[in-house]
């Protein structure tokens, strides 16, 4: 038989059995709750010294204390201050910087970053988007460094407009190297800076590691770079679609700086400073 009284009658709880238990919420702002007394029903404001704050829809301000008392979509719950917030962490890019607290993008500024191609513009974004967003640095592409001259001829740079130009391949005695010697001494050097990394191709300044191959092949002479890497690797290579897969395999394998090689780095870095100066 059921005994309902239990087996010791000296035990302590009995009035609690079978009580309904509340739920608790914490009272945070815009939390909108009805007042079971009078059926007062409004958004929280505010709290101060135990009482939380309503406004309802008119405007109409009232204070009431925290615990019991209130509804939420007709059920019973008891308001809880909230439970205090360990302060965020600062959050790092992925070119290991520090993000800024408030990360809306700021307006463009007229100094830009050049690049030589898509390829170039896309890794630059994926690595330094946050911190160029900050800055109000947009980077944009050539299509090639040898349409650098007629660039820089169509909106010449100033003291207020500066360039940042990263090239391929700049290494002593490259086309690429007498180029830039021309722009440095020519009448628009004073405000550009020209830097670059030594590979041929920006595809070699993602770590093999992070493409999960042992090194970058060596390309012969007389085949398009792209297309030699894809066939040594065994990638697919006939189509210019499957040289963009090959990339956006590439590129997806890039998640912070730590997957760039150093000599790339350093150079991005100087041009953000160059053109943010």
């Amino acid at each position: 038989m059921d005994d309902r009284y239990g087996t010791d009658v000296l035990a302590g709880g009995w009035r609690d059995r079978g009580a309904r238990v509340l739920a608790r919420v914490e009272a945070s702002r815009d939390l909108v709750v009805e007042v079971a007394a009078d059926g007062f029903c409004g958004a929280v404001t505010r709290l101060e010294s135990g009482l939380v704050e309503l406004e309802d829809r008119s405007g109409r301000r009232r204070q009431f204390p925290l615990g019991a008392g209130f509804l939420i979509d007709g059920q019973d719950v008891v308001l809880i201050p909230p439970a205090p917030r360990a302060p965020a962490t600062p959050k790092r890019t992925a070119s290991g910087s520090f993000a800024p607290q408030d990360e809306r993008a700021r307006v463009a500024q007229a100094s830009r970053i050049w690049v030589e191609g898509r390829h170039d513009a896309e890794l630059v974004e994926k690595v330094w988007g946050d911190d160029l967003r900050a800055e109000g640095v947009v980077v944009e592409y050539l299509q090639g460094v040898d349409l650098l001259d007629d660039a820089l001829a169509t909106d010449p740079p100033s003291a207020e407009r500066r360039y940042g130009v990263l090239v391929d391949h700049l290494v002593p005695g490259s086309k690429e190297s007498r180029l830039a010697q021309a722009v440095e001494r020519g009448p628009h050097g004073a405000h550009v800076l020209i830097v670059g990394h030594p590979f041929i191709d920006v595809w070699q300044c993602v770590t093999p590691r992070a493409v999960g191959i042992a090194r970058w092949p060596e390309v012969p002479r007389g085949i398009e770079f792209k297309v030699g890497v894809c066939r040594a690797l065994g990638w697919p290579s006939d189509t210019q679609t499957d040289i963009a897969r090959a990339w956006q395999r590439i590129l997806g394998s890039v998640h912070s700086y730590r997957d760039l090689e150093p000599t790339l780095l350093g150079r991005v870095e100087e041009l953000i400073d160059f053109v943010t100066g």
